[in-house]
């Protein structure tokens, strides 16, 4: 794969050389690799994507009855059936619109145009064009087009984050590497869509288009179907539960009614209404919005939904796959650790902010700051330290809009803002103290080097007028030092001293610290900087006898938030699992100081993990808590895995690598300030402050759209059970129908209408976060909806066979029967409503007006009933006769012990509770 070999054998490989192509061997090769873009999947046709929004069992059960009901002149009915099937298609079709761009946007990302050398000559071509054997020139700011073998570099750093997610630019060499280089450390490749942050460079191009690294991306997104989510499983398992129990009531009604000696048209008529009384008509539509006021409800709490029934997906959530950079971490490389004068010192202030202090106390991270001594900005040995890395350096620091920012490499500045929060402003410094020549940095030296005029400068800080100073890797600077800077003074630099740094150079690094040390030099009058730079006296001849001045560690510093997160996550018996392109040990030592990896958790990098076979992987998988130098492959990998563990995955991420396994998992949530347009798409939700910390309001938002859901799923569903129970005993007891087609569609669309909807805008009950995530095994329908639908259906159905009979009893003509028994299924509803807005907690004790939505959906409803019954062509419409005072009396006594008895049960269970804790 090119990385192993050297040039020589790249150019015959590719038949190529330093001259680049000719004309004809650039045609024949466009021929052969086709051109250098990604191909686009086939689009879903709109109408098409429209026609999916009505796959599910329970909206082909609807089709089906609104057809019976158009046959059988039912017009109404079927028309109202129809209309809510088609507002749940709208509305999903609506949110699913845009959700497939992803590869447009990986498009987006390829460089318009390149510069090669074809014919021996530079050419400005468009990227399209390139083909493999071409010679590619990269400069400062280049968007690399293709995949490319590095031949020769002037100090060139490829910002790689959207690729690996690594925050650091990585510095690129053109050395052979081991043939066991794992993709993530091949540094004499750079790759398409990374971007050139500094220096320049030559590369013959080897891959293009799909077969790139971008185009193994857009492959895979390519082949990855979005799994269905619990909710959309679980209401087609409700729609299957309906379903089957609706065939099997008709045909009981049917074959029993028959056989008693009824007639079959009248017995299919009933077996009809029966049928309409068992399907909630307006389910679908019901669960659309309630997810749609939930969608509203979390973009408040910086979470942005992108697909409708991924909004509870989080609430199932068993464990969390996340990015570091820009996720977990602020994505701004910090200075936290200074080593100078043989102590260690804490900067304080995070980000480009050059705010902070440095205090000389214990090194030990979380540890307070009380107690710590503030050192002096004019302290001479931090003055002299910070000044090289100042002068030392090609970054700078500015403000733009009350906003600090930086120019150059973000390790580079770190350095400038911790000089900033000494005072040393690198702009005055350049000025004050000119550069006269340098040494750059270069990946075998792994150092660089200024000459600085101090002519007016520091006075007894350094008495030369010319001074060089170095920053770079800590056994390089410390291997070229003999002295030593101490209290002010230069000093012989011991044994026992190097050592002692060596130990607190690992010290740093052990701290996730990226260590960098410096050193310094003065020269003589008549010492000649031009000398250097042009080679006449060599730079390791000058980079030698140099002054240790001390360490710099910095890192890319966690969110503030992010912790507390992680362990409300972990609360709620949801598992952090950190995947990154970083190296294992600062990936390990950021993860540990977060919570997330604990004592007898496993760590694996990319390689381990390559060297896994599937059924070894899957044994480790559930312990794997950080998973380092990884690449696109290994996250799809993990999410596959743990997947198929049965786990509920969700996984964040900002970068265009992280875009494959957002589409995988149950949830992928993209960060919307940082995140790539790609990342964006293949995503299910998109964090709108790029804050970890918004994930767990998201959680919690999302277990508490599924706990409405299902209450207000059981609140219909005692409706419909307790009008099945009164059609099916009133028909077979009394041989008479106690509620018309048209009533029982009325009672599902305005109980299965605001009511719900009201419900669906229910706070969390008290303790959600603390409970575990929910088995999505379980559905929509469990035991505790049976047991409660069939009891207080029952209850319901009871109170209507009281009313039957008092009406009976009193001589009632059949109209007002129906009409009695019709009001009082309604407000028996009414009543059960306000029951299910918790199944724990009183409704006296949540607050009878704490959800005013409820109560003004309660007196909408019921002003529409006392319409229908009173308003007369709504009379002739639904067959009902106006009601007397007393009969309001019987009915509203009868529907209120619907919220009596459930206040009862609550009571028993909060007392069984209590006392099971007490005996604990």
């Amino acid at each position: 794969m090119y990385y192993d070999q050297e040039i020589s054998s790249v150019f015959e490989k590719l038949r190529t050389s330093e001259k680049g192509l000719d004309s004809r061997e650039v045609e024949k090769r466009l021929e052969e690799y086709g051109k250098n873009e990604l191909k686009e999947k086939e689009k879903v046709p709109i109408f098409r994507l429209l026609l999916s929004q009505f796959k599910s069992i329970l909206i082909a059960i609807l089709i089906i009855a609104s057809i019976v009901s158009a046959i059988l002149g039912e017009a109404i009915d079927a028309v109202v059936i129809l209309f809510t099937v088609f507002l749940a298609g709208i509305l999903g079709f609506v949110q699913e619109y845009r959700a497939e761009k992803a590869i447009e946007l990986l498009k987006s990302l390829t460089s318009p145009e390149a510069v090669v050398i074809r014919n021996g000559a530079e050419k400005k071509i468009p990227s399209t064009e390139l083909v493999p054997g071409d010679i590619l020139l990269l400069q400062t700011g280049d968007r690399i087009p293709a995949d490319a073998r590095l031949i020769k570099e002037y100090n060139i750093k490829v910002d790689e984050s959207s690729l690996t997610g690594e925050s650091v630019p990585v510095q690129k060499t053109p050395d052979a590497l081991p043939a066991d280089t794992p993709e993530a450390d091949r540094k004499n490749m750079v790759y398409a869509g990374t971007a050139v942050a500094y220096g320049r460079g030559k590369a013959v191009v080897t891959t293009t288009g799909m077969k790139t690294s971008f185009g193994e991306l857009a492959g895979l997104l390519g082949t990855i179907e979005r799994s269905r989510t619990p909710l959309q499983e679980s209401l087609d398992k409700f729609g299957r539960w309906i379903g089957a129990a609706t065939l099997v009531i008709v045909a009981f009604v049917a074959v029993l009614g028959v056989f008693s000696g009824f007639p079959p048209i009248d017995m299919f008529l009933w077996g009809v209404a029966l049928a309409v009384a068992a399907i909630p008509e307006a389910l679908p539509a019901v669960v659309t919005v309630g997810l749609g006021l939930g969608v509203r409800r979390m973009v408040k709490r910086h979470a942005l939904i992108r697909k409708l029934p991924s909004v509870e997906t989080l609430g199932a959530t068993d464990i969390i796959c996340t990015d570091k950079t820009g996720t977990l971490t602020q994505n701004k490389m910090t200075v936290e650790g200074i080593y100078v004068n043989g102590t260690v010192l804490k900067v304080t202030g995070v980000g480009y902010n050059p705010e902070g202090k440095f205090l000389k106390g214990s090194s030990e991270k979380g540890d307070s700051e009380k107690g710590d001594s503030e050192v002096p900005e004019d302290d001479k040995n931090l003055r002299v330290l910070l000044l090289g890395a100042a002068l030392c350096n090609d970054s700078n620091l500015y403000k733009e809009e009350d906003r600090w920012k930086i120019t150059g490499d973000p390790t580079e500045a770190a350095l400038v803002v911790a000089a900033a929060k000494a005072g040393l402003e690198k702009s005055e410094l350049d000025q004050k103290y000119p550069r006269l020549a340098e040494i750059p940095f270069s990946s075998e030296s792994k150092r660089m080097t200024t000459f600085n005029k101090l002519e007016d400068g520091p006075g007894d800080f350094l008495d030369s007028e010319l001074v060089a100073f170095s920053k770079g890797a800590p056994e390089v600077i410390l291997g070229s030092c003999t002295k030593i800077l101490l209290n002010g003074e230069i000093k012989d630099l011991t044994p026992e001293q190097k050592q002692e740094i060596s130990e607190q150079v690992k010290e740093l690094a052990n701290q996730a610290l990226r260590v960098m040390a410096l050193s310094f030099r003065p020269f003589d009058e008549g010492f000649s900087p031009e000398k250097v730079s042009s080679g006449e006296i060599p730079a390791e001849k000058v980079e030698e006898d140099m002054v240790f001045s001390g360490l710099i560690g910095m890192r890319d510093p966690p969110r503030e938030e992010a912790k507390a997160a992680i362990k409300t996550c972990e609360d709620a018996g949801i598992k952090t699992v950190m995947i990154t392109g970083d190296h294992k040990v600062t990936a390990a030592a950021i993860a540990r100081e977060l919570g997330i990896l604990k004592e007898n958790d496993l760590t694996l990098t990319g390689s381990e993990l390559d060297s896994l076979d599937e059924s070894e992987f899957e044994a480790r998988v559930e312990k794997v808590s950080v998973y380092a130098r990884v690449y696109p492959a290994h996250k799809l990998r993990v999410v596959k895995a743990l997947k198929k563990k049965g786990y509920v995955v969700a996984m964040t991420g900002d970068g265009v690598n992280d875009a494959p396994a957002l589409k995988a998992a149950d949830m992928g949530i993209a960060m919307g300030i940082t995140g790539t347009d790609v990342s964006k798409e293949a995503s299910s939700m998109i964090l709108t402050d790029d804050n970890f910390a918004s994930i767990v309001s998201a959680v919690e938002e999302g277990r508490n759209i599924f706990k409405n859901i299902k209450n207000f799923i059981t609140y219909g569903l005692t409706a419909h059970i307790g009008e099945v129970l009164i059609v099916l005993i009133v028909i077979l007891g009394w041989q008479i129908l106690p509620l018309l087609a048209v009533q029982i569609l009325w009672i599902n669309l305005i109980t299965d209408g605001l009511p719900p909807m009201a419900l669906s805008v229910e706070p969390p009950d008290r303790g959600l976060m603390k409970q575990k995530p929910r088995n999505v095994e379980e559905g929509l329908i469990t035991r505790r909806e049976i047991v409660a639908g069939l009891g207080l259906g029952g209850l319901i159905a009871s109170q209507a066979l009281i009313l039957l009979v008092w009406s009976l009893d009193n001589g009632f003509s059949i109209s007002k029967l129906q009409t009695m028994v019709f009001t009082l299924v309604v407000f028996s509803e009414m009543f059960n409503a306000f029951n299910w807005r918790s199944d724990k907690y009183s409704v006296f004790s949540l607050g009878l007006f704490t959800n005013k939505a409820l109560v003004y959906a309660v007196l909408t409803t019921v002003v529409l009933q006392l319409m229908v019954v009173y308003v007369p062509f709504l009379q002739f419409a639904f067959r009902t006769v106006p009601l007397s005072l007393s009969e309001w009396g019987v009915i509203l006594a009868l529907a209120s012990t619907t919220l009596i008895s459930m206040e009862i049960i609550k009571y028993l269970n909060s007392r069984k509770s209590a006392d099971q804790k007490e005996y604990v």
